[in-house]
């Protein structure tokens, strides 16, 4: 077993363009990384970089002990699962899962026990003598992660393997895949473009966007404590609202559209830095989950009047779309400008968000609902920066607290 590591690796291709930048990431001995980000982040890139299928622009790569920057594919001793099977449709599966050994000339009786055990593993030994157009999706996948096993390889790299299969057989394998990986102990590199599939199967998950790694962590620390309005906006399922506010000049107050919501003294003592935003504008975010429908028996501090557009009936939920008059800001990838400074998110001008609320709610699409706030779910952001307002206002990235973003005096 090995680890890996990554120091600064980038990469740049001949017309300019660097589709990985600085990344810092380590992998350790039987841990499960997730990559995750949307099209065109650069996780691939990462991931076969990584795999000798692309090569390092500057940085340095570890897998294991070994310096692995010039080493060809064979010598990094990885082995990769694709989102393509490539299956051998005139192979059983035994051969298919053999394949590899056999051409590296491995003993026969070898090759059997790796076979069977592999099989074993995986509940394909009742299919070893099938053919793969007889098998489901499901199968045909553990059949591809089989050949990568038996080359007992020291670490497993995975380009979005799921995403072939249907949304069912999809949630059945993120647990069939975590529990093979948790037997095997290898490090593993997974790459997906799925949030979701990310924060169930990582033991920690790298966000990135346009080749910058935002924020690695336990899926726990993105959901609750996010670095920036982009890691905010892409993990969590609805997405966090998010939207502009404005905290009034003596900190007391802040303004969401036409709607004003108190700020409570607790609320600045869990995060002190919050004050050096007064007469400012923020980005405020909640949770779908965080904003019930107000009822006499809710304690809140404050309700959040909103239009409902839309209400999903989910069963054991309701979704409850609404708008409102305060901008929306969404968290959309963008790129990196010249200055290599992250751009703005776009702003759109209508103020839609989601709720979750319990079934029985009553709501009435066309109509106005009254939604509990409270201060000590919300989060908070850097109209500018975009980053997270938390603590202090060096760990927050804010201001000096006696200076306003105009430059004067607070």
């Amino acid at each position: 077993m090995a680890s890996i590591s990554l120091d600064k690796v980038s990469k740049t291709y001949p017309n300019g363009f660097v589709a990985v930048r600085d990344l810092d990431l380590d992998v350790a001995e039987g841990e499960f990384m997730v990559m995750v980000g949307p099209s065109g982040c650069g996780k691939t890139t990462a991931l076969r970089m990584v795999a000798g299928l692309e090569a390092i622009t500057s940085g340095t790569l570890h897998i294991g002990e070994r310096l692995a920057n010039q080493l060809t594919s064979k010598e990094r001793d990885v082995a990769m699962v694709f989102q393509n099977y490539a299956l051998y449709p005139h192979m059983t599966v035994g051969e298919n899962i053999a394949f590899g050994l056999s051409l590296r000339k491995t003993p026969k009786d070898e090759i059997k026990r790796k076979v069977t055990d592999a099989a074993a593993i995986l509940g394909l030994t009742d299919l070893l003598n099938q053919k793969p157009g007889l098998l489901s999706g499901g199968q045909r996948q553990r059949v591809a992660m089989g050949r990568a096993i038996v080359r007992d390889p020291a670490v497993f790299l995975m380009d979005e393997p799921l995403s072939n299969l249907d949304a069912k057989l999809r949630v059945q394998m993120r647990t069939e895949v975590r529990r093979i990986q948790r037997r095997i102990g290898v490090a593993t590199l997974y790459v997906t473009h799925d949030q979701t599939e990310a924060m169930t199967m990582g033991d920690r998950v790298a966000v990135m966007r346009a080749g910058v790694l935002q924020q690695c962590d336990e899926p726990s620390v993105l959901y609750n404590r996010p670095n920036n309005l982009f890691v905010a906006a892409f993990i969590g399922s609805p997405a966090m609202n998010l939207f502009e506010a404005t905290i009034s000049d003596d900190g007391s107050l802040l303004q969401l559209g036409s709607q004003r919501l108190p700020l409570s003294e607790t609320l600045y003592q869990r995060v002190p830095s919050l004050r050096a935003y007064a007469g400012r504008k923020i980005v405020v975010g909640l949770r779908a989950e965080d904003l019930p429908i107000a009822t006499g028996e809710q304690k809140s501090d404050a309700t959040l009047v909103a239009r409902v557009e839309e209400v999903e009936a989910l069963g054991s939920e309701l979704l409850v779309h609404f708008s409102l008059d305060a901008t929306r800001i969404t968290g959309e990838a963008q790129g990196l400008d010249e200055t290599e400074e992250l751009e703005a998110t776009a702003i759109d001008v209508v103020g839609e968000g989601v709720a979750r609320v319990e079934p029985r709610a009553e709501v009435h699409v066309g109509r106005d609902a009254s939604f509990a706030v409270f201060t000590e779910r919300m989060y908070f952001f850097d109209a500018d920066t975009r980053d997270a307002i938390v603590g202090s206002a060096r760990e927050s990235g804010a201001a000096p607290l006696a200076t306003r973003r105009d430059g004067s005096e607070t």
